[in-house]
């Protein structure tokens, strides 16, 4: 353990980003007691000492043509960025995740010297291949979060280290349903789906009243349907709340600020936004319907880049479609309900215990003691001379 006072620069860009953050940052401080930390923070973050710069949402902003609406904002703010650091160098920069904005950022880091460290691997193997020779040149190392990431690292022979992810360890192999429902107040005969529409404002409005229209076909077959919609702050909630009483669809339905976990973990089915979300409800060994709205005239350019063949985090890892999956047109409430209403009927089907299987084999293989790790292998690039 050193006494060094340290300057880590670190910025993160949604709220998966910031749980990674938050982890590294503890475990950092248990290297390095006196280090600050600043930079772009969400809650979590800020929580453990690191001084925000900039509002983290200024940053939440997905698809090609949605960043257009904000690109000069955003130049904005990563020049900002930039000169603070390059006048107030820090002894590490670490991107978390937010790619497209980190690597421009770390690049110009990194040619005056400063060390930097990319955690959360962009999608390389999924669309934009080539960006892997940019990330050579902006990052000293890369910190990934899934075990077949490193290997196209290895290939070209770029310091990667494969980590794990923090929710992995977080969550148990088995969580516990009946404890999660009771925290929850929710009755052993009711029939839970979870309807989690995302945590930025445009993906809301895009998916919670497709969402809000399945539950309602949904309950024609199941009458005790409890829906439970896990926000992550008081903005989002009074966006869907603002949907409630504008639509007053008869539903029997609770906002609940945070606790995304336990409602996922107390639901009997999870309807989601495709995200970092479907991981989370893959280790608490849900079964899922994953669905997403792009602009069109992003869905167009990512029909020609895109290369994966799923788009949802548990077929990626599994590469083999676990859960389903549904995009554009598909995002409609008749499929969404079809689709439910079995996971829903018989929770304990044959089926359903193979797919809880196949989670907890996905689950054991992220759990690395992510935060330990992570904090590792930064403590040692900044040891390197």
């Amino acid at each position: 353990m050193s006494d060094r006072a340290l300057r880590i620069g670190i910025v993160a860009g949604e709220a998966s980003g910031d749980i990674l953050a938050a982890g590294l940052i503890k475990q950092l401080k248990t290297h390095f007691p006196n280090a600050t930390f600043e930079g772009i923070a969400g809650p979590k973050m800020q929580n453990q000492g690191c001084h925000s710069l900039f509002d983290m949402e200024e940053l939440s902003v997905m698809g090609l043509v949605e960043v257009l609406s904000r690109i000069r904002r955003l130049i904005f703010v990563r020049k900002t960025l930039t000169q603070h650091f390059l006048t107030n160098p820090p002894d590490v920069f670490i991107g978390v995740d937010a790619p497209d904005f980190n690597l421009t950022l770390e690049l110009k880091l990194k040619k005056q010297g400063i060390k930097t460290v990319q955690y959360v691997s962009p999608t390389v193997w999924a669309w934009r291949e080539k960006r892997i020779f940019r990330i050579a040149k902006a990052t000293n190392l890369v910190l990934s979060i899934f075990p077949f990431e490193k290997q196209v690292y290895d290939n070209h022979q770029i310091p990667c280290a494969f980590v794990g992810h923090t929710m992995a360890d977080d969550i148990e192999i088995k969580p516990d349903f009946e404890v999660a429902r009771q925290s929850l107040q929710i009755r052993d005969s009711d029939r839970v789906l979870a309807l989690l529409p995302g945590s930025r404002k445009r993906e809301v409005d895009s998916l919670l009243d497709i969402f809000i229209q399945a539950s309602l076909l949904l309950k024609k077959d199941i009458p005790n349907l409890k829906v439970l919609i896990p926000v992550i702050n008081r903005q989002r909630k009074e966006q869907v709340d603002e949907y409630f009483h504008t639509h007053l669809p008869e539903l029997d339905y609770r906002v609940v600020i945070g606790h995304a976990r336990e409602v996922m973990i107390a639901s009997d089915a999870v309807l989601l936004a495709s995200g970092t979300a479907t991981l989370e409800a893959m280790l608490c060994k849900k079964n899922m319907v994953a669905a997403y709205k792009l602009s069109g005239l992003t869905y167009q350019m990512m029909r020609w880049l895109y290369k994966a063949k799923y788009f949802a985090l548990p077929n990626v890892l599994a590469d083999e479609k676990l859960i389903p999956e549904l995009l554009q047109d598909d995002v409609n409430p008749k499929r969404i309900a079809e689709l439910l209403l079995p996971m829903l009927a018989d929770k304990n089907s044959e089926s359903q215990q193979q797919l809880v299987s196949k989670f907890e084999t996905l689950h054991q293989s992220l759990r690395q003691n992510a935060d330990v790790q992570a904090a590792k292998a930064v403590a040692n690039l900044i040891g390197q001379n």
